[in-house]
This record gives C-alpha cells, sequence and structure tokens, in this order.
C-alpha cells in the first residue's frame, strides 16, 4: 500500500506532459503504465503510420523541436524514442508494467487498485487516453464470416490482409491512408465515406497545421465554443504524414483507382448497403474546406503576407460518381476483409466513480471532472482545440496542474 498526493494513469504524452507539470510544482506523483512508455504508440498502430502534425509541432514541456526535419513528420518508431528520451531526461516517476484495476472513492480521496498494489491518493489524473477501443458499427456483426476483420489497432500491414478485394469504413485520417496503402497493394479497395473534413496538407507554400495555429484556431478555449458536443465529436482532418505536402483526399484516392461509395447503412444477406448521400457529405466537407482557405486568404491580406507565401488558389471540387454504387455483393466482389476506420472510444470500465454518461464518455469542465481532485487528459478538445495535439498537451496539463495545487492549497488551509 503506497500513500501520494496524485495517481497519473498512462505513460503517454498525455501523462509525461502532466507529470512534468507537476514535478515543476513539487507535487509528489507516480505515473502508472500498464506496458511500457508510449505503450498505444508502440502496440496499436500499423507500421507506416506517421503523425499527422509536422515536428516543428510535436512539442512537450521543456522539449521543444531541434531536430534536423522541422516540417518532416515522425514514424511511431521515432516518436516512441523520444517519448522514451523525454521521460528519462526529466525523471518522470514512471511504474511501468502496472495495470490499473480499479479506482474508488474513499474518505481520504481515491482508491487505486493495479496489479502491483494499492495506492491512496488525493488526485487521479485520466491520461489513458481516447483511443482504447476502436469502435465499430452494429452492423459489423452481420459481415459473412468468411471476410477477415479488422480495425486501426488490429490492422498493421497489408501483407496480413487476405489477397482480396478490401471494404475500408470510414473516410478520416486513418481510413484515407489505410486505403491508399492497401490499395498500392494490389488489393482493389472501395472505401465507404460518411462525414469527414477535408483540408489540404499545404495551402499557399505552408502546412495547414501552420495557418491553423497562425490564425488561432487551435488555441480555441473549449468555453468559447457555442456546441461543444458537436465540436468535440468533429471527425479528424484528412491528412497523412509524410510526402512532399501531398494532399490525401477523395480524388487523390479516386486518381489512384480507389472506389469511393456512400456511407455503409446496413449490411443483408451477404451484401453491403450504402447511403445516396456521398454528394452531400463531399459538398459539405468542400464548403467548410473553402470556409477555412478563405479565413486564410484573408488573413493573408490583413497582414500584408502576399510577398512572402504562394499565391491564391482552389481545390477542384470532390468527384463523386454520377451513379454511386449503393450495394455491394461480398462474394460476388472477391471481398477477403472489411477495416472498420469508424471512430475510437475511451475505456472506463475499471473506472467505479458516478463521472460518466450514459455512453460512457466522461462529465467534465475543461478536463476537471465531478469529483474533487479528479481531471482528465488526451480527449477531443479537453482546453483547447489542439487538445488532441501532442503540443496540446503541455497547456491542458498546465492549466490541470495549477487547479490541482490549487485545490490542494485550499484543503490543507481548511
Amino acid at each position: 500500500m503506497t500513500r501520494i498526493s496524485t495517481v497519473i494513469i498512462g505513460a503517454g504524452h498525455c501523462g509525461l506532459a502532466m507529470s512534468r507539470r507537476l514535478s515543476q510544482r513539487n507535487v509528489d506523483h507516480v505515473v502508472l503504465e500498464r506496458g511500457r512508455v508510449a505503450n498505444s504508440w508502440r502496440t496499436e498502430r500499423w507500421d507506416s503510420l506517421r503523425l499527422l502534425t509536422p515536428n516543428w509541432q510535436s512539442t512537450l514541456p521543456g522539449d521543444p523541436y531541434d531536430g534536423p526535419a522541422p516540417d518532416g513528420f515522425m514514424t511511431m518508431p521515432e516518436l516512441i524514442f523520444r517519448l522514451e528520451r523525454y521521460a528519462q531526461r526529466g525523471g518522470a516517476p514512471v511504474q511501468t508494467q502496472t495495470e490499473v484495476l480499479a479506482v474508488h472513492a474513499e474518505a481520504s480521496g481515491y482508491r487505486v487498485e493495479t496489479t502491483r498494489g494499492v495506492f491512496h491518493c488525493a488526485n487521479v489524473v485520466l491520461a489513458s487516453g481516447a483511443c482504447n477501443i476502436a469502435n465499430a458499427p452494429a452492423v459489423a456483426a452481420e459481415v459473412p464470416r468468411s471476410v477477415q476483420t479488422f480495425t486501426p489497432m488490429s490492422y498493421k500491414r497489408p501483407a496480413d490482409l487476405p489477397n482480396k478485394g478490401v471494404l475500408v469504413v470510414g473516410a478520416s485520417a486513418s481510413g484515407v491512408q489505410i486505403a491508399r496503402e492497401v490499395h498500392a497493394s494490389g488489393r482493389p479497395v472501395t472505401l465507404a465515406v460518411g462525414e469527414h473534413v477535408r483540408v489540404p496538407r499545404s495551402y499557399r507554400g505552408r502546412d495547414i497545421q501552420r495557418w491553423m495555429q497562425r490564425l488561432g484556431l487551435l488555441d480555441q478555449r473549449w468555453d468559447a465554443v457555442d456546441d461543444l458536443n458537436r465540436v468535440r465529436r468533429t471527425p479528424s482532418l484528412q491528412l497523412a504524414g509524410g510526402g512532399l505536402w501531398r494532399t490525401l483526399d477523395l480524388n487523390a484516392l479516386t486518381d489512384d483507382g480507389v472506389r469511393i461509395v456512400g456511407r455503409l447503412v446496413g449490411v443483408r444477406a451477404g451484401k453491403a448497403q450504402f447511403s445516396g448521400s456521398l454528394a452531400n457529405m463531399c459538398a459539405a466537407a468542400d464548403l467548410k474546406m473553402n470556409r477555412l482557405l478563405d479565413a486564410i486568404d484573408a488573413h493573408v491580406e490583413e497582414t500584408v503576407l502576399q510577398h512572402v507565401v504562394g499565391p491564391q488558389r482552389r481545390l477542384a471540387p470532390t468527384r463523386v460518381p454520377s451513379d454511386p454504387l449503393l450495394e455491394l455483393d461480398f462474394g460476388g466482389e472477391a471481398i477477403g476483409s472489411v477495416i472498420w476506420a469508424t471512430g475510437y472510444r475511451p475505456d472506463y470500465s475499471w473506472l467505479h466513480l458516478p463521472v460518466t454518461d450514459r455512453k460512457g464518455r466522461l462529465r467534465h469542465d475543461g478536463g476537471v471532472l465531478d469529483a474533487p481532485g479528479l481531471y482528465a487528459m488526451g480527449l477531443p478538445f479537453i482546453r483547447k482545440r489542439k487538445s488532441t495535439l501532442i503540443t496540446g498537451a503541455g497547456d491542458d496539463a498546465a492549466a490541470l496542474a495549477e487547479h490541482l495545487v490549487a485545490r490542494s492549497a485550499r484543503r490543507l488551509a481548511a
């Protein structure tokens, strides 16, 4: 049994950022990790994945990027090495191979039960991430048993798939990247497209993330948004890291030979059924993208940047088949696998506290939960739009560490 001020659950970038902020404030704490540092990045990603954010943007508290390729994109081994180095250099008190089994409230705070003992603490920081479980829709159960199914957490490389056609469901960042890679392996790919966010990888000679930062979009606060729940459910940007700033959108995939269809709405009698709303989905994504580009152009004019950036331009509208496919026969089309790129959800099955809603989502206000001394990091738009980015973890951790310290001071003064 161990008594300590604060327990951080998870030694990914969020948990390590919080550890650094607490160390700066002399708060005694421990970081519990079920596997090794950066465990999710290490074990739950496909081989070719790179970060979607440029290296200059992938910073943590006290650790700016100082490598030779600020505009490059880290591979998973590079990111894992950097997080391990960050933990070591900062002296983070990480206890690896320690799985949290349960968290209960008690008179003095919380009881954290693990595979390596029990911790009693006043504060708990949930930094286990938002991507613990891959979401697959209910219709997944209707896919013929002869068809193998994967998620972005179980898919590793094209060679692991049957040498047949592939249906990728979901056209956000994971879906478009996997669709491109699998098609390049020689397997015919059909991509089912629902709501998505289309953006160019670069615009007017600068990475789109550079523009979003310059416009202040990434620093938009959670308490300044009209419909926060809707914003938190927004799909990830249709981006890929690596290459020469290549835009990866539906037009690029169509050019490569990927077949684009509408949102998957059902599976019946061995056939997948798709919505007829593909054109509307794509038109909405194009409209939102052009609004962002309009804002960038206006900023260029206001700040007299015309002579230091590239010319104004627009991407061609998303091309949609005039008669899109509405049904796909798994057997007739020789589909051997389905990859469900339909999002993720966190896993709080071990959290025995009344702090989740009926869908299992944490109830919180900027990362401060309904239970005293309980905090969350790593979820969409915790405190700022950039909360899901590595660079956003530092700001969130600073604010939550300040709240934690102030609360502790009030408790001591009482």
